[in-house]
């Protein structure tokens, strides 16, 4: 069993420069990927996600991965035509000056890194191997940390489950030792309806329907028989299936519905009482549940 929160970083110092990388992750009903890249390393994007896909099921789950060089690769264009445009602009607006407003000294070479499209500069992009290479262990170290967080997690919510099953498997048995008080209270309220039948000389096809009726009311064998069958296979579902969150939130439904026409079937207040705290421990496994993935 996995936890949908998890967090894990990993920074290094490479030779060339270094790599840092940031997983972590909430609660969500579906899988939710948020991939954010520096620019040089954006063509790996696919590939990330094509990884955590086949890892995570479900989560809100945010991946930060930043590349830094120690010298990166420049290049630095010029562009003539506009440096042609420029001067020619220059000296045009200096022959419609009055003589004496323009000194006459030429146009200071710094004044064309200021004008738009003259120089531009650009970082060489990596070719998405060589950026892949240079990331991949930090990415990968990473996202082993996170899921060994996540599976930490995971095991103290399915520690803390399981003790919340065993209430209910303990609460199971005891109402499974007083099927026969409720047998014996429903044959009780069957003898008083007879009683009333006979004094009233009721004809007996009355009668069967109304022990029909009552032993349809309040008989729960069925109900306990099925409820231990979804805490077996609860237990089966959680020991077999890492990534079981929604199929464990079904059976819940089902172990909830039994619980519920147990304790709207049952007259006896002992059992009651047991339904009361068979329902709380339910919800508290459902609460634990939207945490798991």
């Amino acid at each position: 069993m996995r936890s949908m929160t998890g967090f894990a970083y990993t920074e290094k110092q490479l030779s060339w420069g270094s790599v840092a990388v940031e997983i972590k992750s909430y609660n969500s009903r579906f899988l939710e990927l948020s991939v954010n890249l520096n620019s040089q390393l954006s063509s790996l994007e696919p590939r990330i996600r094509g990884i955590i896909n086949e890892r995570c099921k479900r989560g809100k789950i945010e991946v930060n991965i930043r590349e830094r060089k120690e010298s990166s690769r420049f290049s630095v264009n010029v562009n003539a035509e506009a440096v042609r445009a420029y001067s020619a602009a220059a000296e045009k607006i200096k022959s419609m000056l009055p003589p004496g407003v323009y000194p006459g000294q030429n146009m200071p070479l710094n004044v064309f890194f200021e004008l738009a499209g003259v120089v531009e500069a650009e970082r060489e992009n990596e070719d998405e191997n060589e950026a892949w290479e240079n990331i991949k262990d930090v990415f990968f170290e990473t996202l082993e940390k996170f899921e060994r967080e996540r599976e930490r997690e995971g095991l103290n919510t399915k520690e803390n489950i399981l003790s919340y099953i065993a209430i209910l498997e303990k609460s199971h048995d005891t109402i499974a030792s007083l099927l026969p008080r409720i047998e014996q209270s429903i044959k009780d309220n069957i003898k008083i309806r007879l009683a009333e039948f006979t004094v009233n000389n009721v004809d007996e096809n009355r009668v069967l329907a109304e022990t029909a009726l009552l032993l349809m009311k309040y008989t729960v064998a069925e109900e306990v028989s099925r409820l231990s069958s979804h805490l077996s296979g609860f237990r089966a579902e959680l020991d077999l299936n890492d990534s079981a969150g929604k199929k464990l939130d079904f059976i819940c439904q089902e172990i909830n519905r039994e619980i519920n026409t147990i304790g709207s079937k049952t007259p006896l207040i002992d059992v009651s009482r047991i339904v009361i705290d068979m329902k709380d421990a339910v919800e508290n496994i459902r609460e634990q549940l939207r945490n798991v993935e």
